[in-house]
C-alpha cells in the first residue's frame, strides 16, 4: 500500500499573472523654505505634537527637498507634495501642480 500523500496540481494556479496592488503614497502640505537648487524646493513640515506626560503641544518641523519641474514655486509658498521614486540622494518627493 502507498501511503504518501500526493500533491493536486492547479493548472490555473501554475500561470503567472501579476498581481497589481494599490500603492499609497504619503501626502505633504507645507511652506518653502529654499528655492536655490535647480528644479529642486526645500519644504518645511510643521507638525504639532503632544507630550505623552505633560499633554503639552508643541510644534516640530522637518525639511524635505521636493522636486519641482516647473520651478515655479518661491520662498514662502504653500505646497503640496506627494512621495515617488528616488531622484537623487535625498529628493523622494515631486510637487502637486
Amino acid at each position: 500500500m502507498n501511503t504518501k500523500k500526493e500533491k493536486k496540481v492547479n493548472k490555473k494556479s501554475d500561470v503567472s499573472t501579476p498581481i497589481r496592488k494599490a500603492v499609497i503614497k504619503k501626502k505633504f502640505n507645507g511652506v518653502v523654505v529654499s528655492d536655490k537648487m535647480n528644479k529642486t524646493i526645500v519644504v518645511r513640515v510643521d507638525l504639532v505634537k503632544k507630550h505623552p506626560k505633560y499633554n503639552k503641544r508643541f510644534v516640530s518641523s522637518r525639511r524635505y527637498k521636493v522636486h519641482d519641474e516647473k520651478e515655479q514655486y518661491k520662498i514662502d509658498d504653500k505646497v503640496s507634495f506627494v512621495e515617488c521614486r528616488p531622484l537623487s540622494k535625498e529628493k523622494r518627493w515631486r510637487v502637486i501642480y
